[in-house]
């Protein structure tokens, strides 16, 4: 084992555990010395599919099967390069993100054998779940029993310990009381009952996950996003959040797959404030290839219903990955909802607020989190992000669609590798039914379809969820031909009239430069070439020449993308 994998070892444990190292020896031992070390991390061709394993159901298929089939027969194979399919394990609750068996493929959703076939048209991204497992798992039912190769796999805790100082995602009991073979215990829940704390203080519980992390590379991951890390490891009197111990961690795994599947991408999800989701970065090359923008969806939202830019437009341009060997991964929904911690020391709270206010307005749910003193304060924001940045249902349709896809164009245009959630990319609406039946406010944005009803979504030409099916996948057509939109290509803020219009100049390193025009208002307006620099540009989302100094026209929601000619 080379010094600085010992070194990292050291930092985590103050010592080099016996069984933690023999572990990681066997695993480079088996390393593959085949894969490539020295292709590009990443191109402009590269856009993520956020999706579930059972996203899309079809009779005498399974649904991984199922949506394989959708995604081929929409051909969005030549326009999506990864696929990144959310925990697909056996799970007891949250939709997966409670694991029973970190090895297996739930049943329900197909089989490995699917997973594989699905790599032959997409590269793959799992989600490695490492903060917690399932109470229903082997490790911890083993570990109530009394089986003492399970022993301190989880946190016992006395409940009169002073757990103030902790930074809580929920509002909920940080303990929950279990019976064992040895009496109650209360063990540590940061998430919910059902989903119980590791204890990486145990250098088995970080071997068992270094060689999970490694199986998932060998298995076809691409990229592996790392669920919930910034909680990883307790230390009481505490935040326990981001401790030296994690950052140690990432650095630990990182190291381990440059070595064993090098090429393979490591992806941090931190759900809290700016600066301290970038300190994921390291020092450029030692942890996290890529982190979420966690910030962006709620600045783009905050944009969009203010019709002021002036905080997004700051925002981005004080953006800027450490070195070309990181870059954000860019989104504006998922499977969770629109996270508000991001935006602390961005926005007023006034500002955010008014995002919540927005939420009930258009039939959305607030999940909470507890803070210090109790008070429990928004922390998600629940509803589809077509909803979120629409003016209601009862907008004209053409707007809602126009305004909705201008948010996206945003998101594409920005410096890093673009995500799109499924439900964004077919333009689905708020699941009320999801909600009521399983007391989740999460399944409003988590419908699953059967192929049928996506089909007959798809099917009416003038019907929201085909326009915007049909213009994402135009925006998608395009970006993947524009080398200016390399994740590692420059990127630079136009000093646009912040009245809700934003620029971005991108610049690819040949030199080819693309400027990206966006009105997120309902309102016409024009823009004078001195603005970009005169000269002749075609717009490639129109088709048109605009001419030197020519001034610009944007109708309302407008996106253009102007190459120089």
């Amino acid at each position: 084992m080379d010094k600085q994998t010992q070194d990292l070892i050291q930092s985590i444990y103050g010592a080099q555990p016996e069984e933690l190292v023999s572990g990681i020896e066997q695993l480079l031992g088996g390393r593959d010395l085949g894969s490539p070390s020295g292709q590009d991390l990443w191109t402009e061709k590269d856009v993520v599919l956020i999706t579930y394993a059972d996203q899309v159901r079809s009779p005498k298929l399974s649904p991984l099967q199922a949506q394989r089939e959708f995604l081929l027969d929409h051909r969005l194979d030549e326009l999506l390069s990864c696929v990144h399919l959310l925990p697909f394990c056996p799970y007891t609750s949250d939709d997966g993100f409670s694991v029973v068996d970190y090895l297996a493929v739930d049943q329900a959703s197909g089989s490995w054998s699917d997973i594989e076939d699905l790599g032959q048209s997409f590269d793959l991204m799992f989600d490695l779940v490492l903060n917690h497992a399932s109470q229903k798992s082997e490790w911890f039912q083993e570990f109530l029993a009394g089986n003492p190769a399970y022993s301190d796999f989880f946190i016992t805790m006395d409940p009169k310990t002073d757990l103030s100082e902790v930074v809580r995602p929920r509002s909920l009991p940080l303990l929950t009381e279990f019976s064992s073979d040895t009496g109650r215990k209360h063990i540590w829940t940061t998430f919910s009952a059902d989903q119980v704390d590791l204890n990486y203080a145990n250098p088995r519980v970080m071997l068992r996950m270094l060689e999970i992390l490694v199986e998932y590379a060998r298995r076809g991951a691409r990229v592996i996003r790392l669920d919930a890390i910034a909680f990883l490891w307790k230390e009481v009197g505490t935040s326990c959040l981001h401790l030296p111990q994690t950052h140690a961690a990432v650095k630990l795994m990182r190291r381990l797959l440059d070595l064993v599947v090098p090429g393979t991408l490591l992806l941090t999800e931190t759900n809290v404030p700016h600066a301290e989701n970038l300190s994921y970065f390291g020092n450029g090359s030692d942890e996290a290839h890529m982190v979420y923008q966690f910030s962006l969806p709620p600045l783009i939202m905050d944009a969009v219903h203010s019709h002021d830019t002036s905080i997004l437009k700051r925002w981005l341009s004080e953006l800027q990955p450490p070195s070309n060997k990181t870059t954000f991964f860019n989104f504006t929904a998922s499977h969770d909802g629109i996270g508000v911690r991001p935006l602390e020391g961005i926005i007023p709270e006034h500002r955010i607020q008014e995002l919540v206010d927005v939420v009930k307005q258009r039939g959305g749910m607030v999940n909470t989190r507890r803070v210090a003193d109790g008070v429990d304060r928004p922390y998600e924001l629940n509803l589809t992000y077509l909803s979120a940045v629409t003016g209601g249902d009862s907008e004209e349709d053409w707007k809602r669609v126009k305004r909705f896809l201008a948010t996206q164009a945003l998101m594409l245009s920005m410096q890093g590798v673009p995500a799109v959630y499924f439900h964004s990319l077919v333009g689905s609406p708020n699941d009320y039914e999801g909600v009521r039946v399983s007391g989740q406010n999460r399944r409003i944005n988590r419908h699953k379809y059967n192929r049928g009803e996506l089909d007959v979504a798809l099917a009416d030409a003038n019907g929201t969820q085909r326009r915007v099916f049909d213009g994402y996948r135009r925006l998608l057509e395009i970006r993947t031909r524009q080398p200016a939109f390399h994740p590692s290509a420059s990127q630079e803020v136009i000093d646009l009239p912040t009245n809700g219009m934003i620029g971005l100049r991108r610049t690819a390193e040949n030199g080819e430069t693309l400027l990206a025009l966006i009105n997120l208002t309902d309102r016409a307006t024009v823009i004078e070439s001195d603005l970009i620099g005169r000269g002749t540009y075609y717009d490639e989302i129109s088709e048109e020449r605009i001419y030197k100094q020519q001034p610009i026209e944007m109708s309302p929601y407008q996106v253009r993308w102007l190459t120089a000619e």
